[in-house]
């Protein structure tokens, strides 16, 4: 059985902690690298629920995305579900890694780049290269490729909620004009439509838009919200893929819990 860090040091080769945004947490976040792995639970977040299965697994390590811990635990005493967490996953050896946002801000094996991927598009670069990291443009925010062919926004859109399995895709006014470059940002990304905007992008697929923040689509492009978990859940078939193509000596598990928060009438 390898130890936790031969795990974490294969993740990090594709997606170096380092690369993370300056406000994340990413990384070992609860546990001991040390530790012998007896089996991993994939997801997206880390809930009470992600853990119980852990521990009926019999796994003893949780792989997320989103970090348990953003800000600093000044106390450990059960007051909220994040210092639950903490506190069960210590009592029962459950060890908490997450790869956040420089799992995001990578290309290849990035979680832009998989969406990009799962939509068909082709000539996919990053978005907002992050050239204080990589002189070749291989790291930074979000990405933007073409479609095979155009599609009329309507039919692009409807295609977007079946292949991103969402209950609502929230769009600004369509233009009139085929869809043919889309650019893309998991989670939350109104940081990036300027960006969007200045290469020509013809919709931006993201989420977390505020009310007023459509507005700033002005006719210029169309905005997407498709929603922040449904945006970033493929990212646990992405983990999944990426560990299983590497290790195949301990038990790699796809949760079966939707920690999705937000429910749709």
């Amino acid at each position: 059985m390898p130890i936790l860090q031969e795990v974490i040091d294969h993740l990090h080769t594709l997606a170096p902690n380092h690369y993370q945004e300056s406000y994340d947490n990413s990384g070992l976040l609860v546990g001991d690298s040390r530790a012998e792995v007896k089996g991993i639970v994939v997801s997206l977040d880390v809930t009470e629920a992600i853990l119980d299965e852990a521990i009926g697994l019999g796994a003893n390590v949780i792989v997320s995305h989103h970090p348990i811990i953003f800000s600093g635990l000044r106390r450990i005493v059960g007051r909220n579900y994040v210092e639950r967490i903490v506190a069960k996953a210590i009592k029962n050896d459950i060890n908490l890694f997450a790869i956040h946002t420089n799992l995001d801000n990578v290309y290849n094996h990035g979680v832009n780049t998989h969406i990009a991927q799962r939509l068909g598009l082709g000539d996919v670069q990053i978005l907002k290269p992050n050239m204080s990291m990589e002189m070749d443009s291989s790291v930074g925010a979000g990405v933007i490729g073409n479609l095979p062919k155009p599609m009329t926004e309507m039919a692009f859109l409807e295609d977007l909620k079946h292949k991103m399995n969402t209950a609502v895709v929230k769009y600004t006014d369509l233009r009139a004009k085929p869809i043919e470059k889309v650019a893309i940002c998991g989670g939350s990304g109104r940081f990036l439509l300027e960006d969007a905007k200045a290469q020509n992008a013809d919709i931006f697929i993201s989420s977390d838009f505020k009310y007023h923040e459509f507005f700033d689509a002005d006719n210029q492009i169309v905005i997407a919200d498709i929603g922040h978990f449904e945006s970033e859940q493929y990212t646990i078939n992405l983990l999944y893929e990426i560990l299983t193509e590497k290790f195949n000596n301990f038990a790699l598990h796809f949760t079966k819990v939707n920690t999705n928060p937000v429910n749709y009438l």
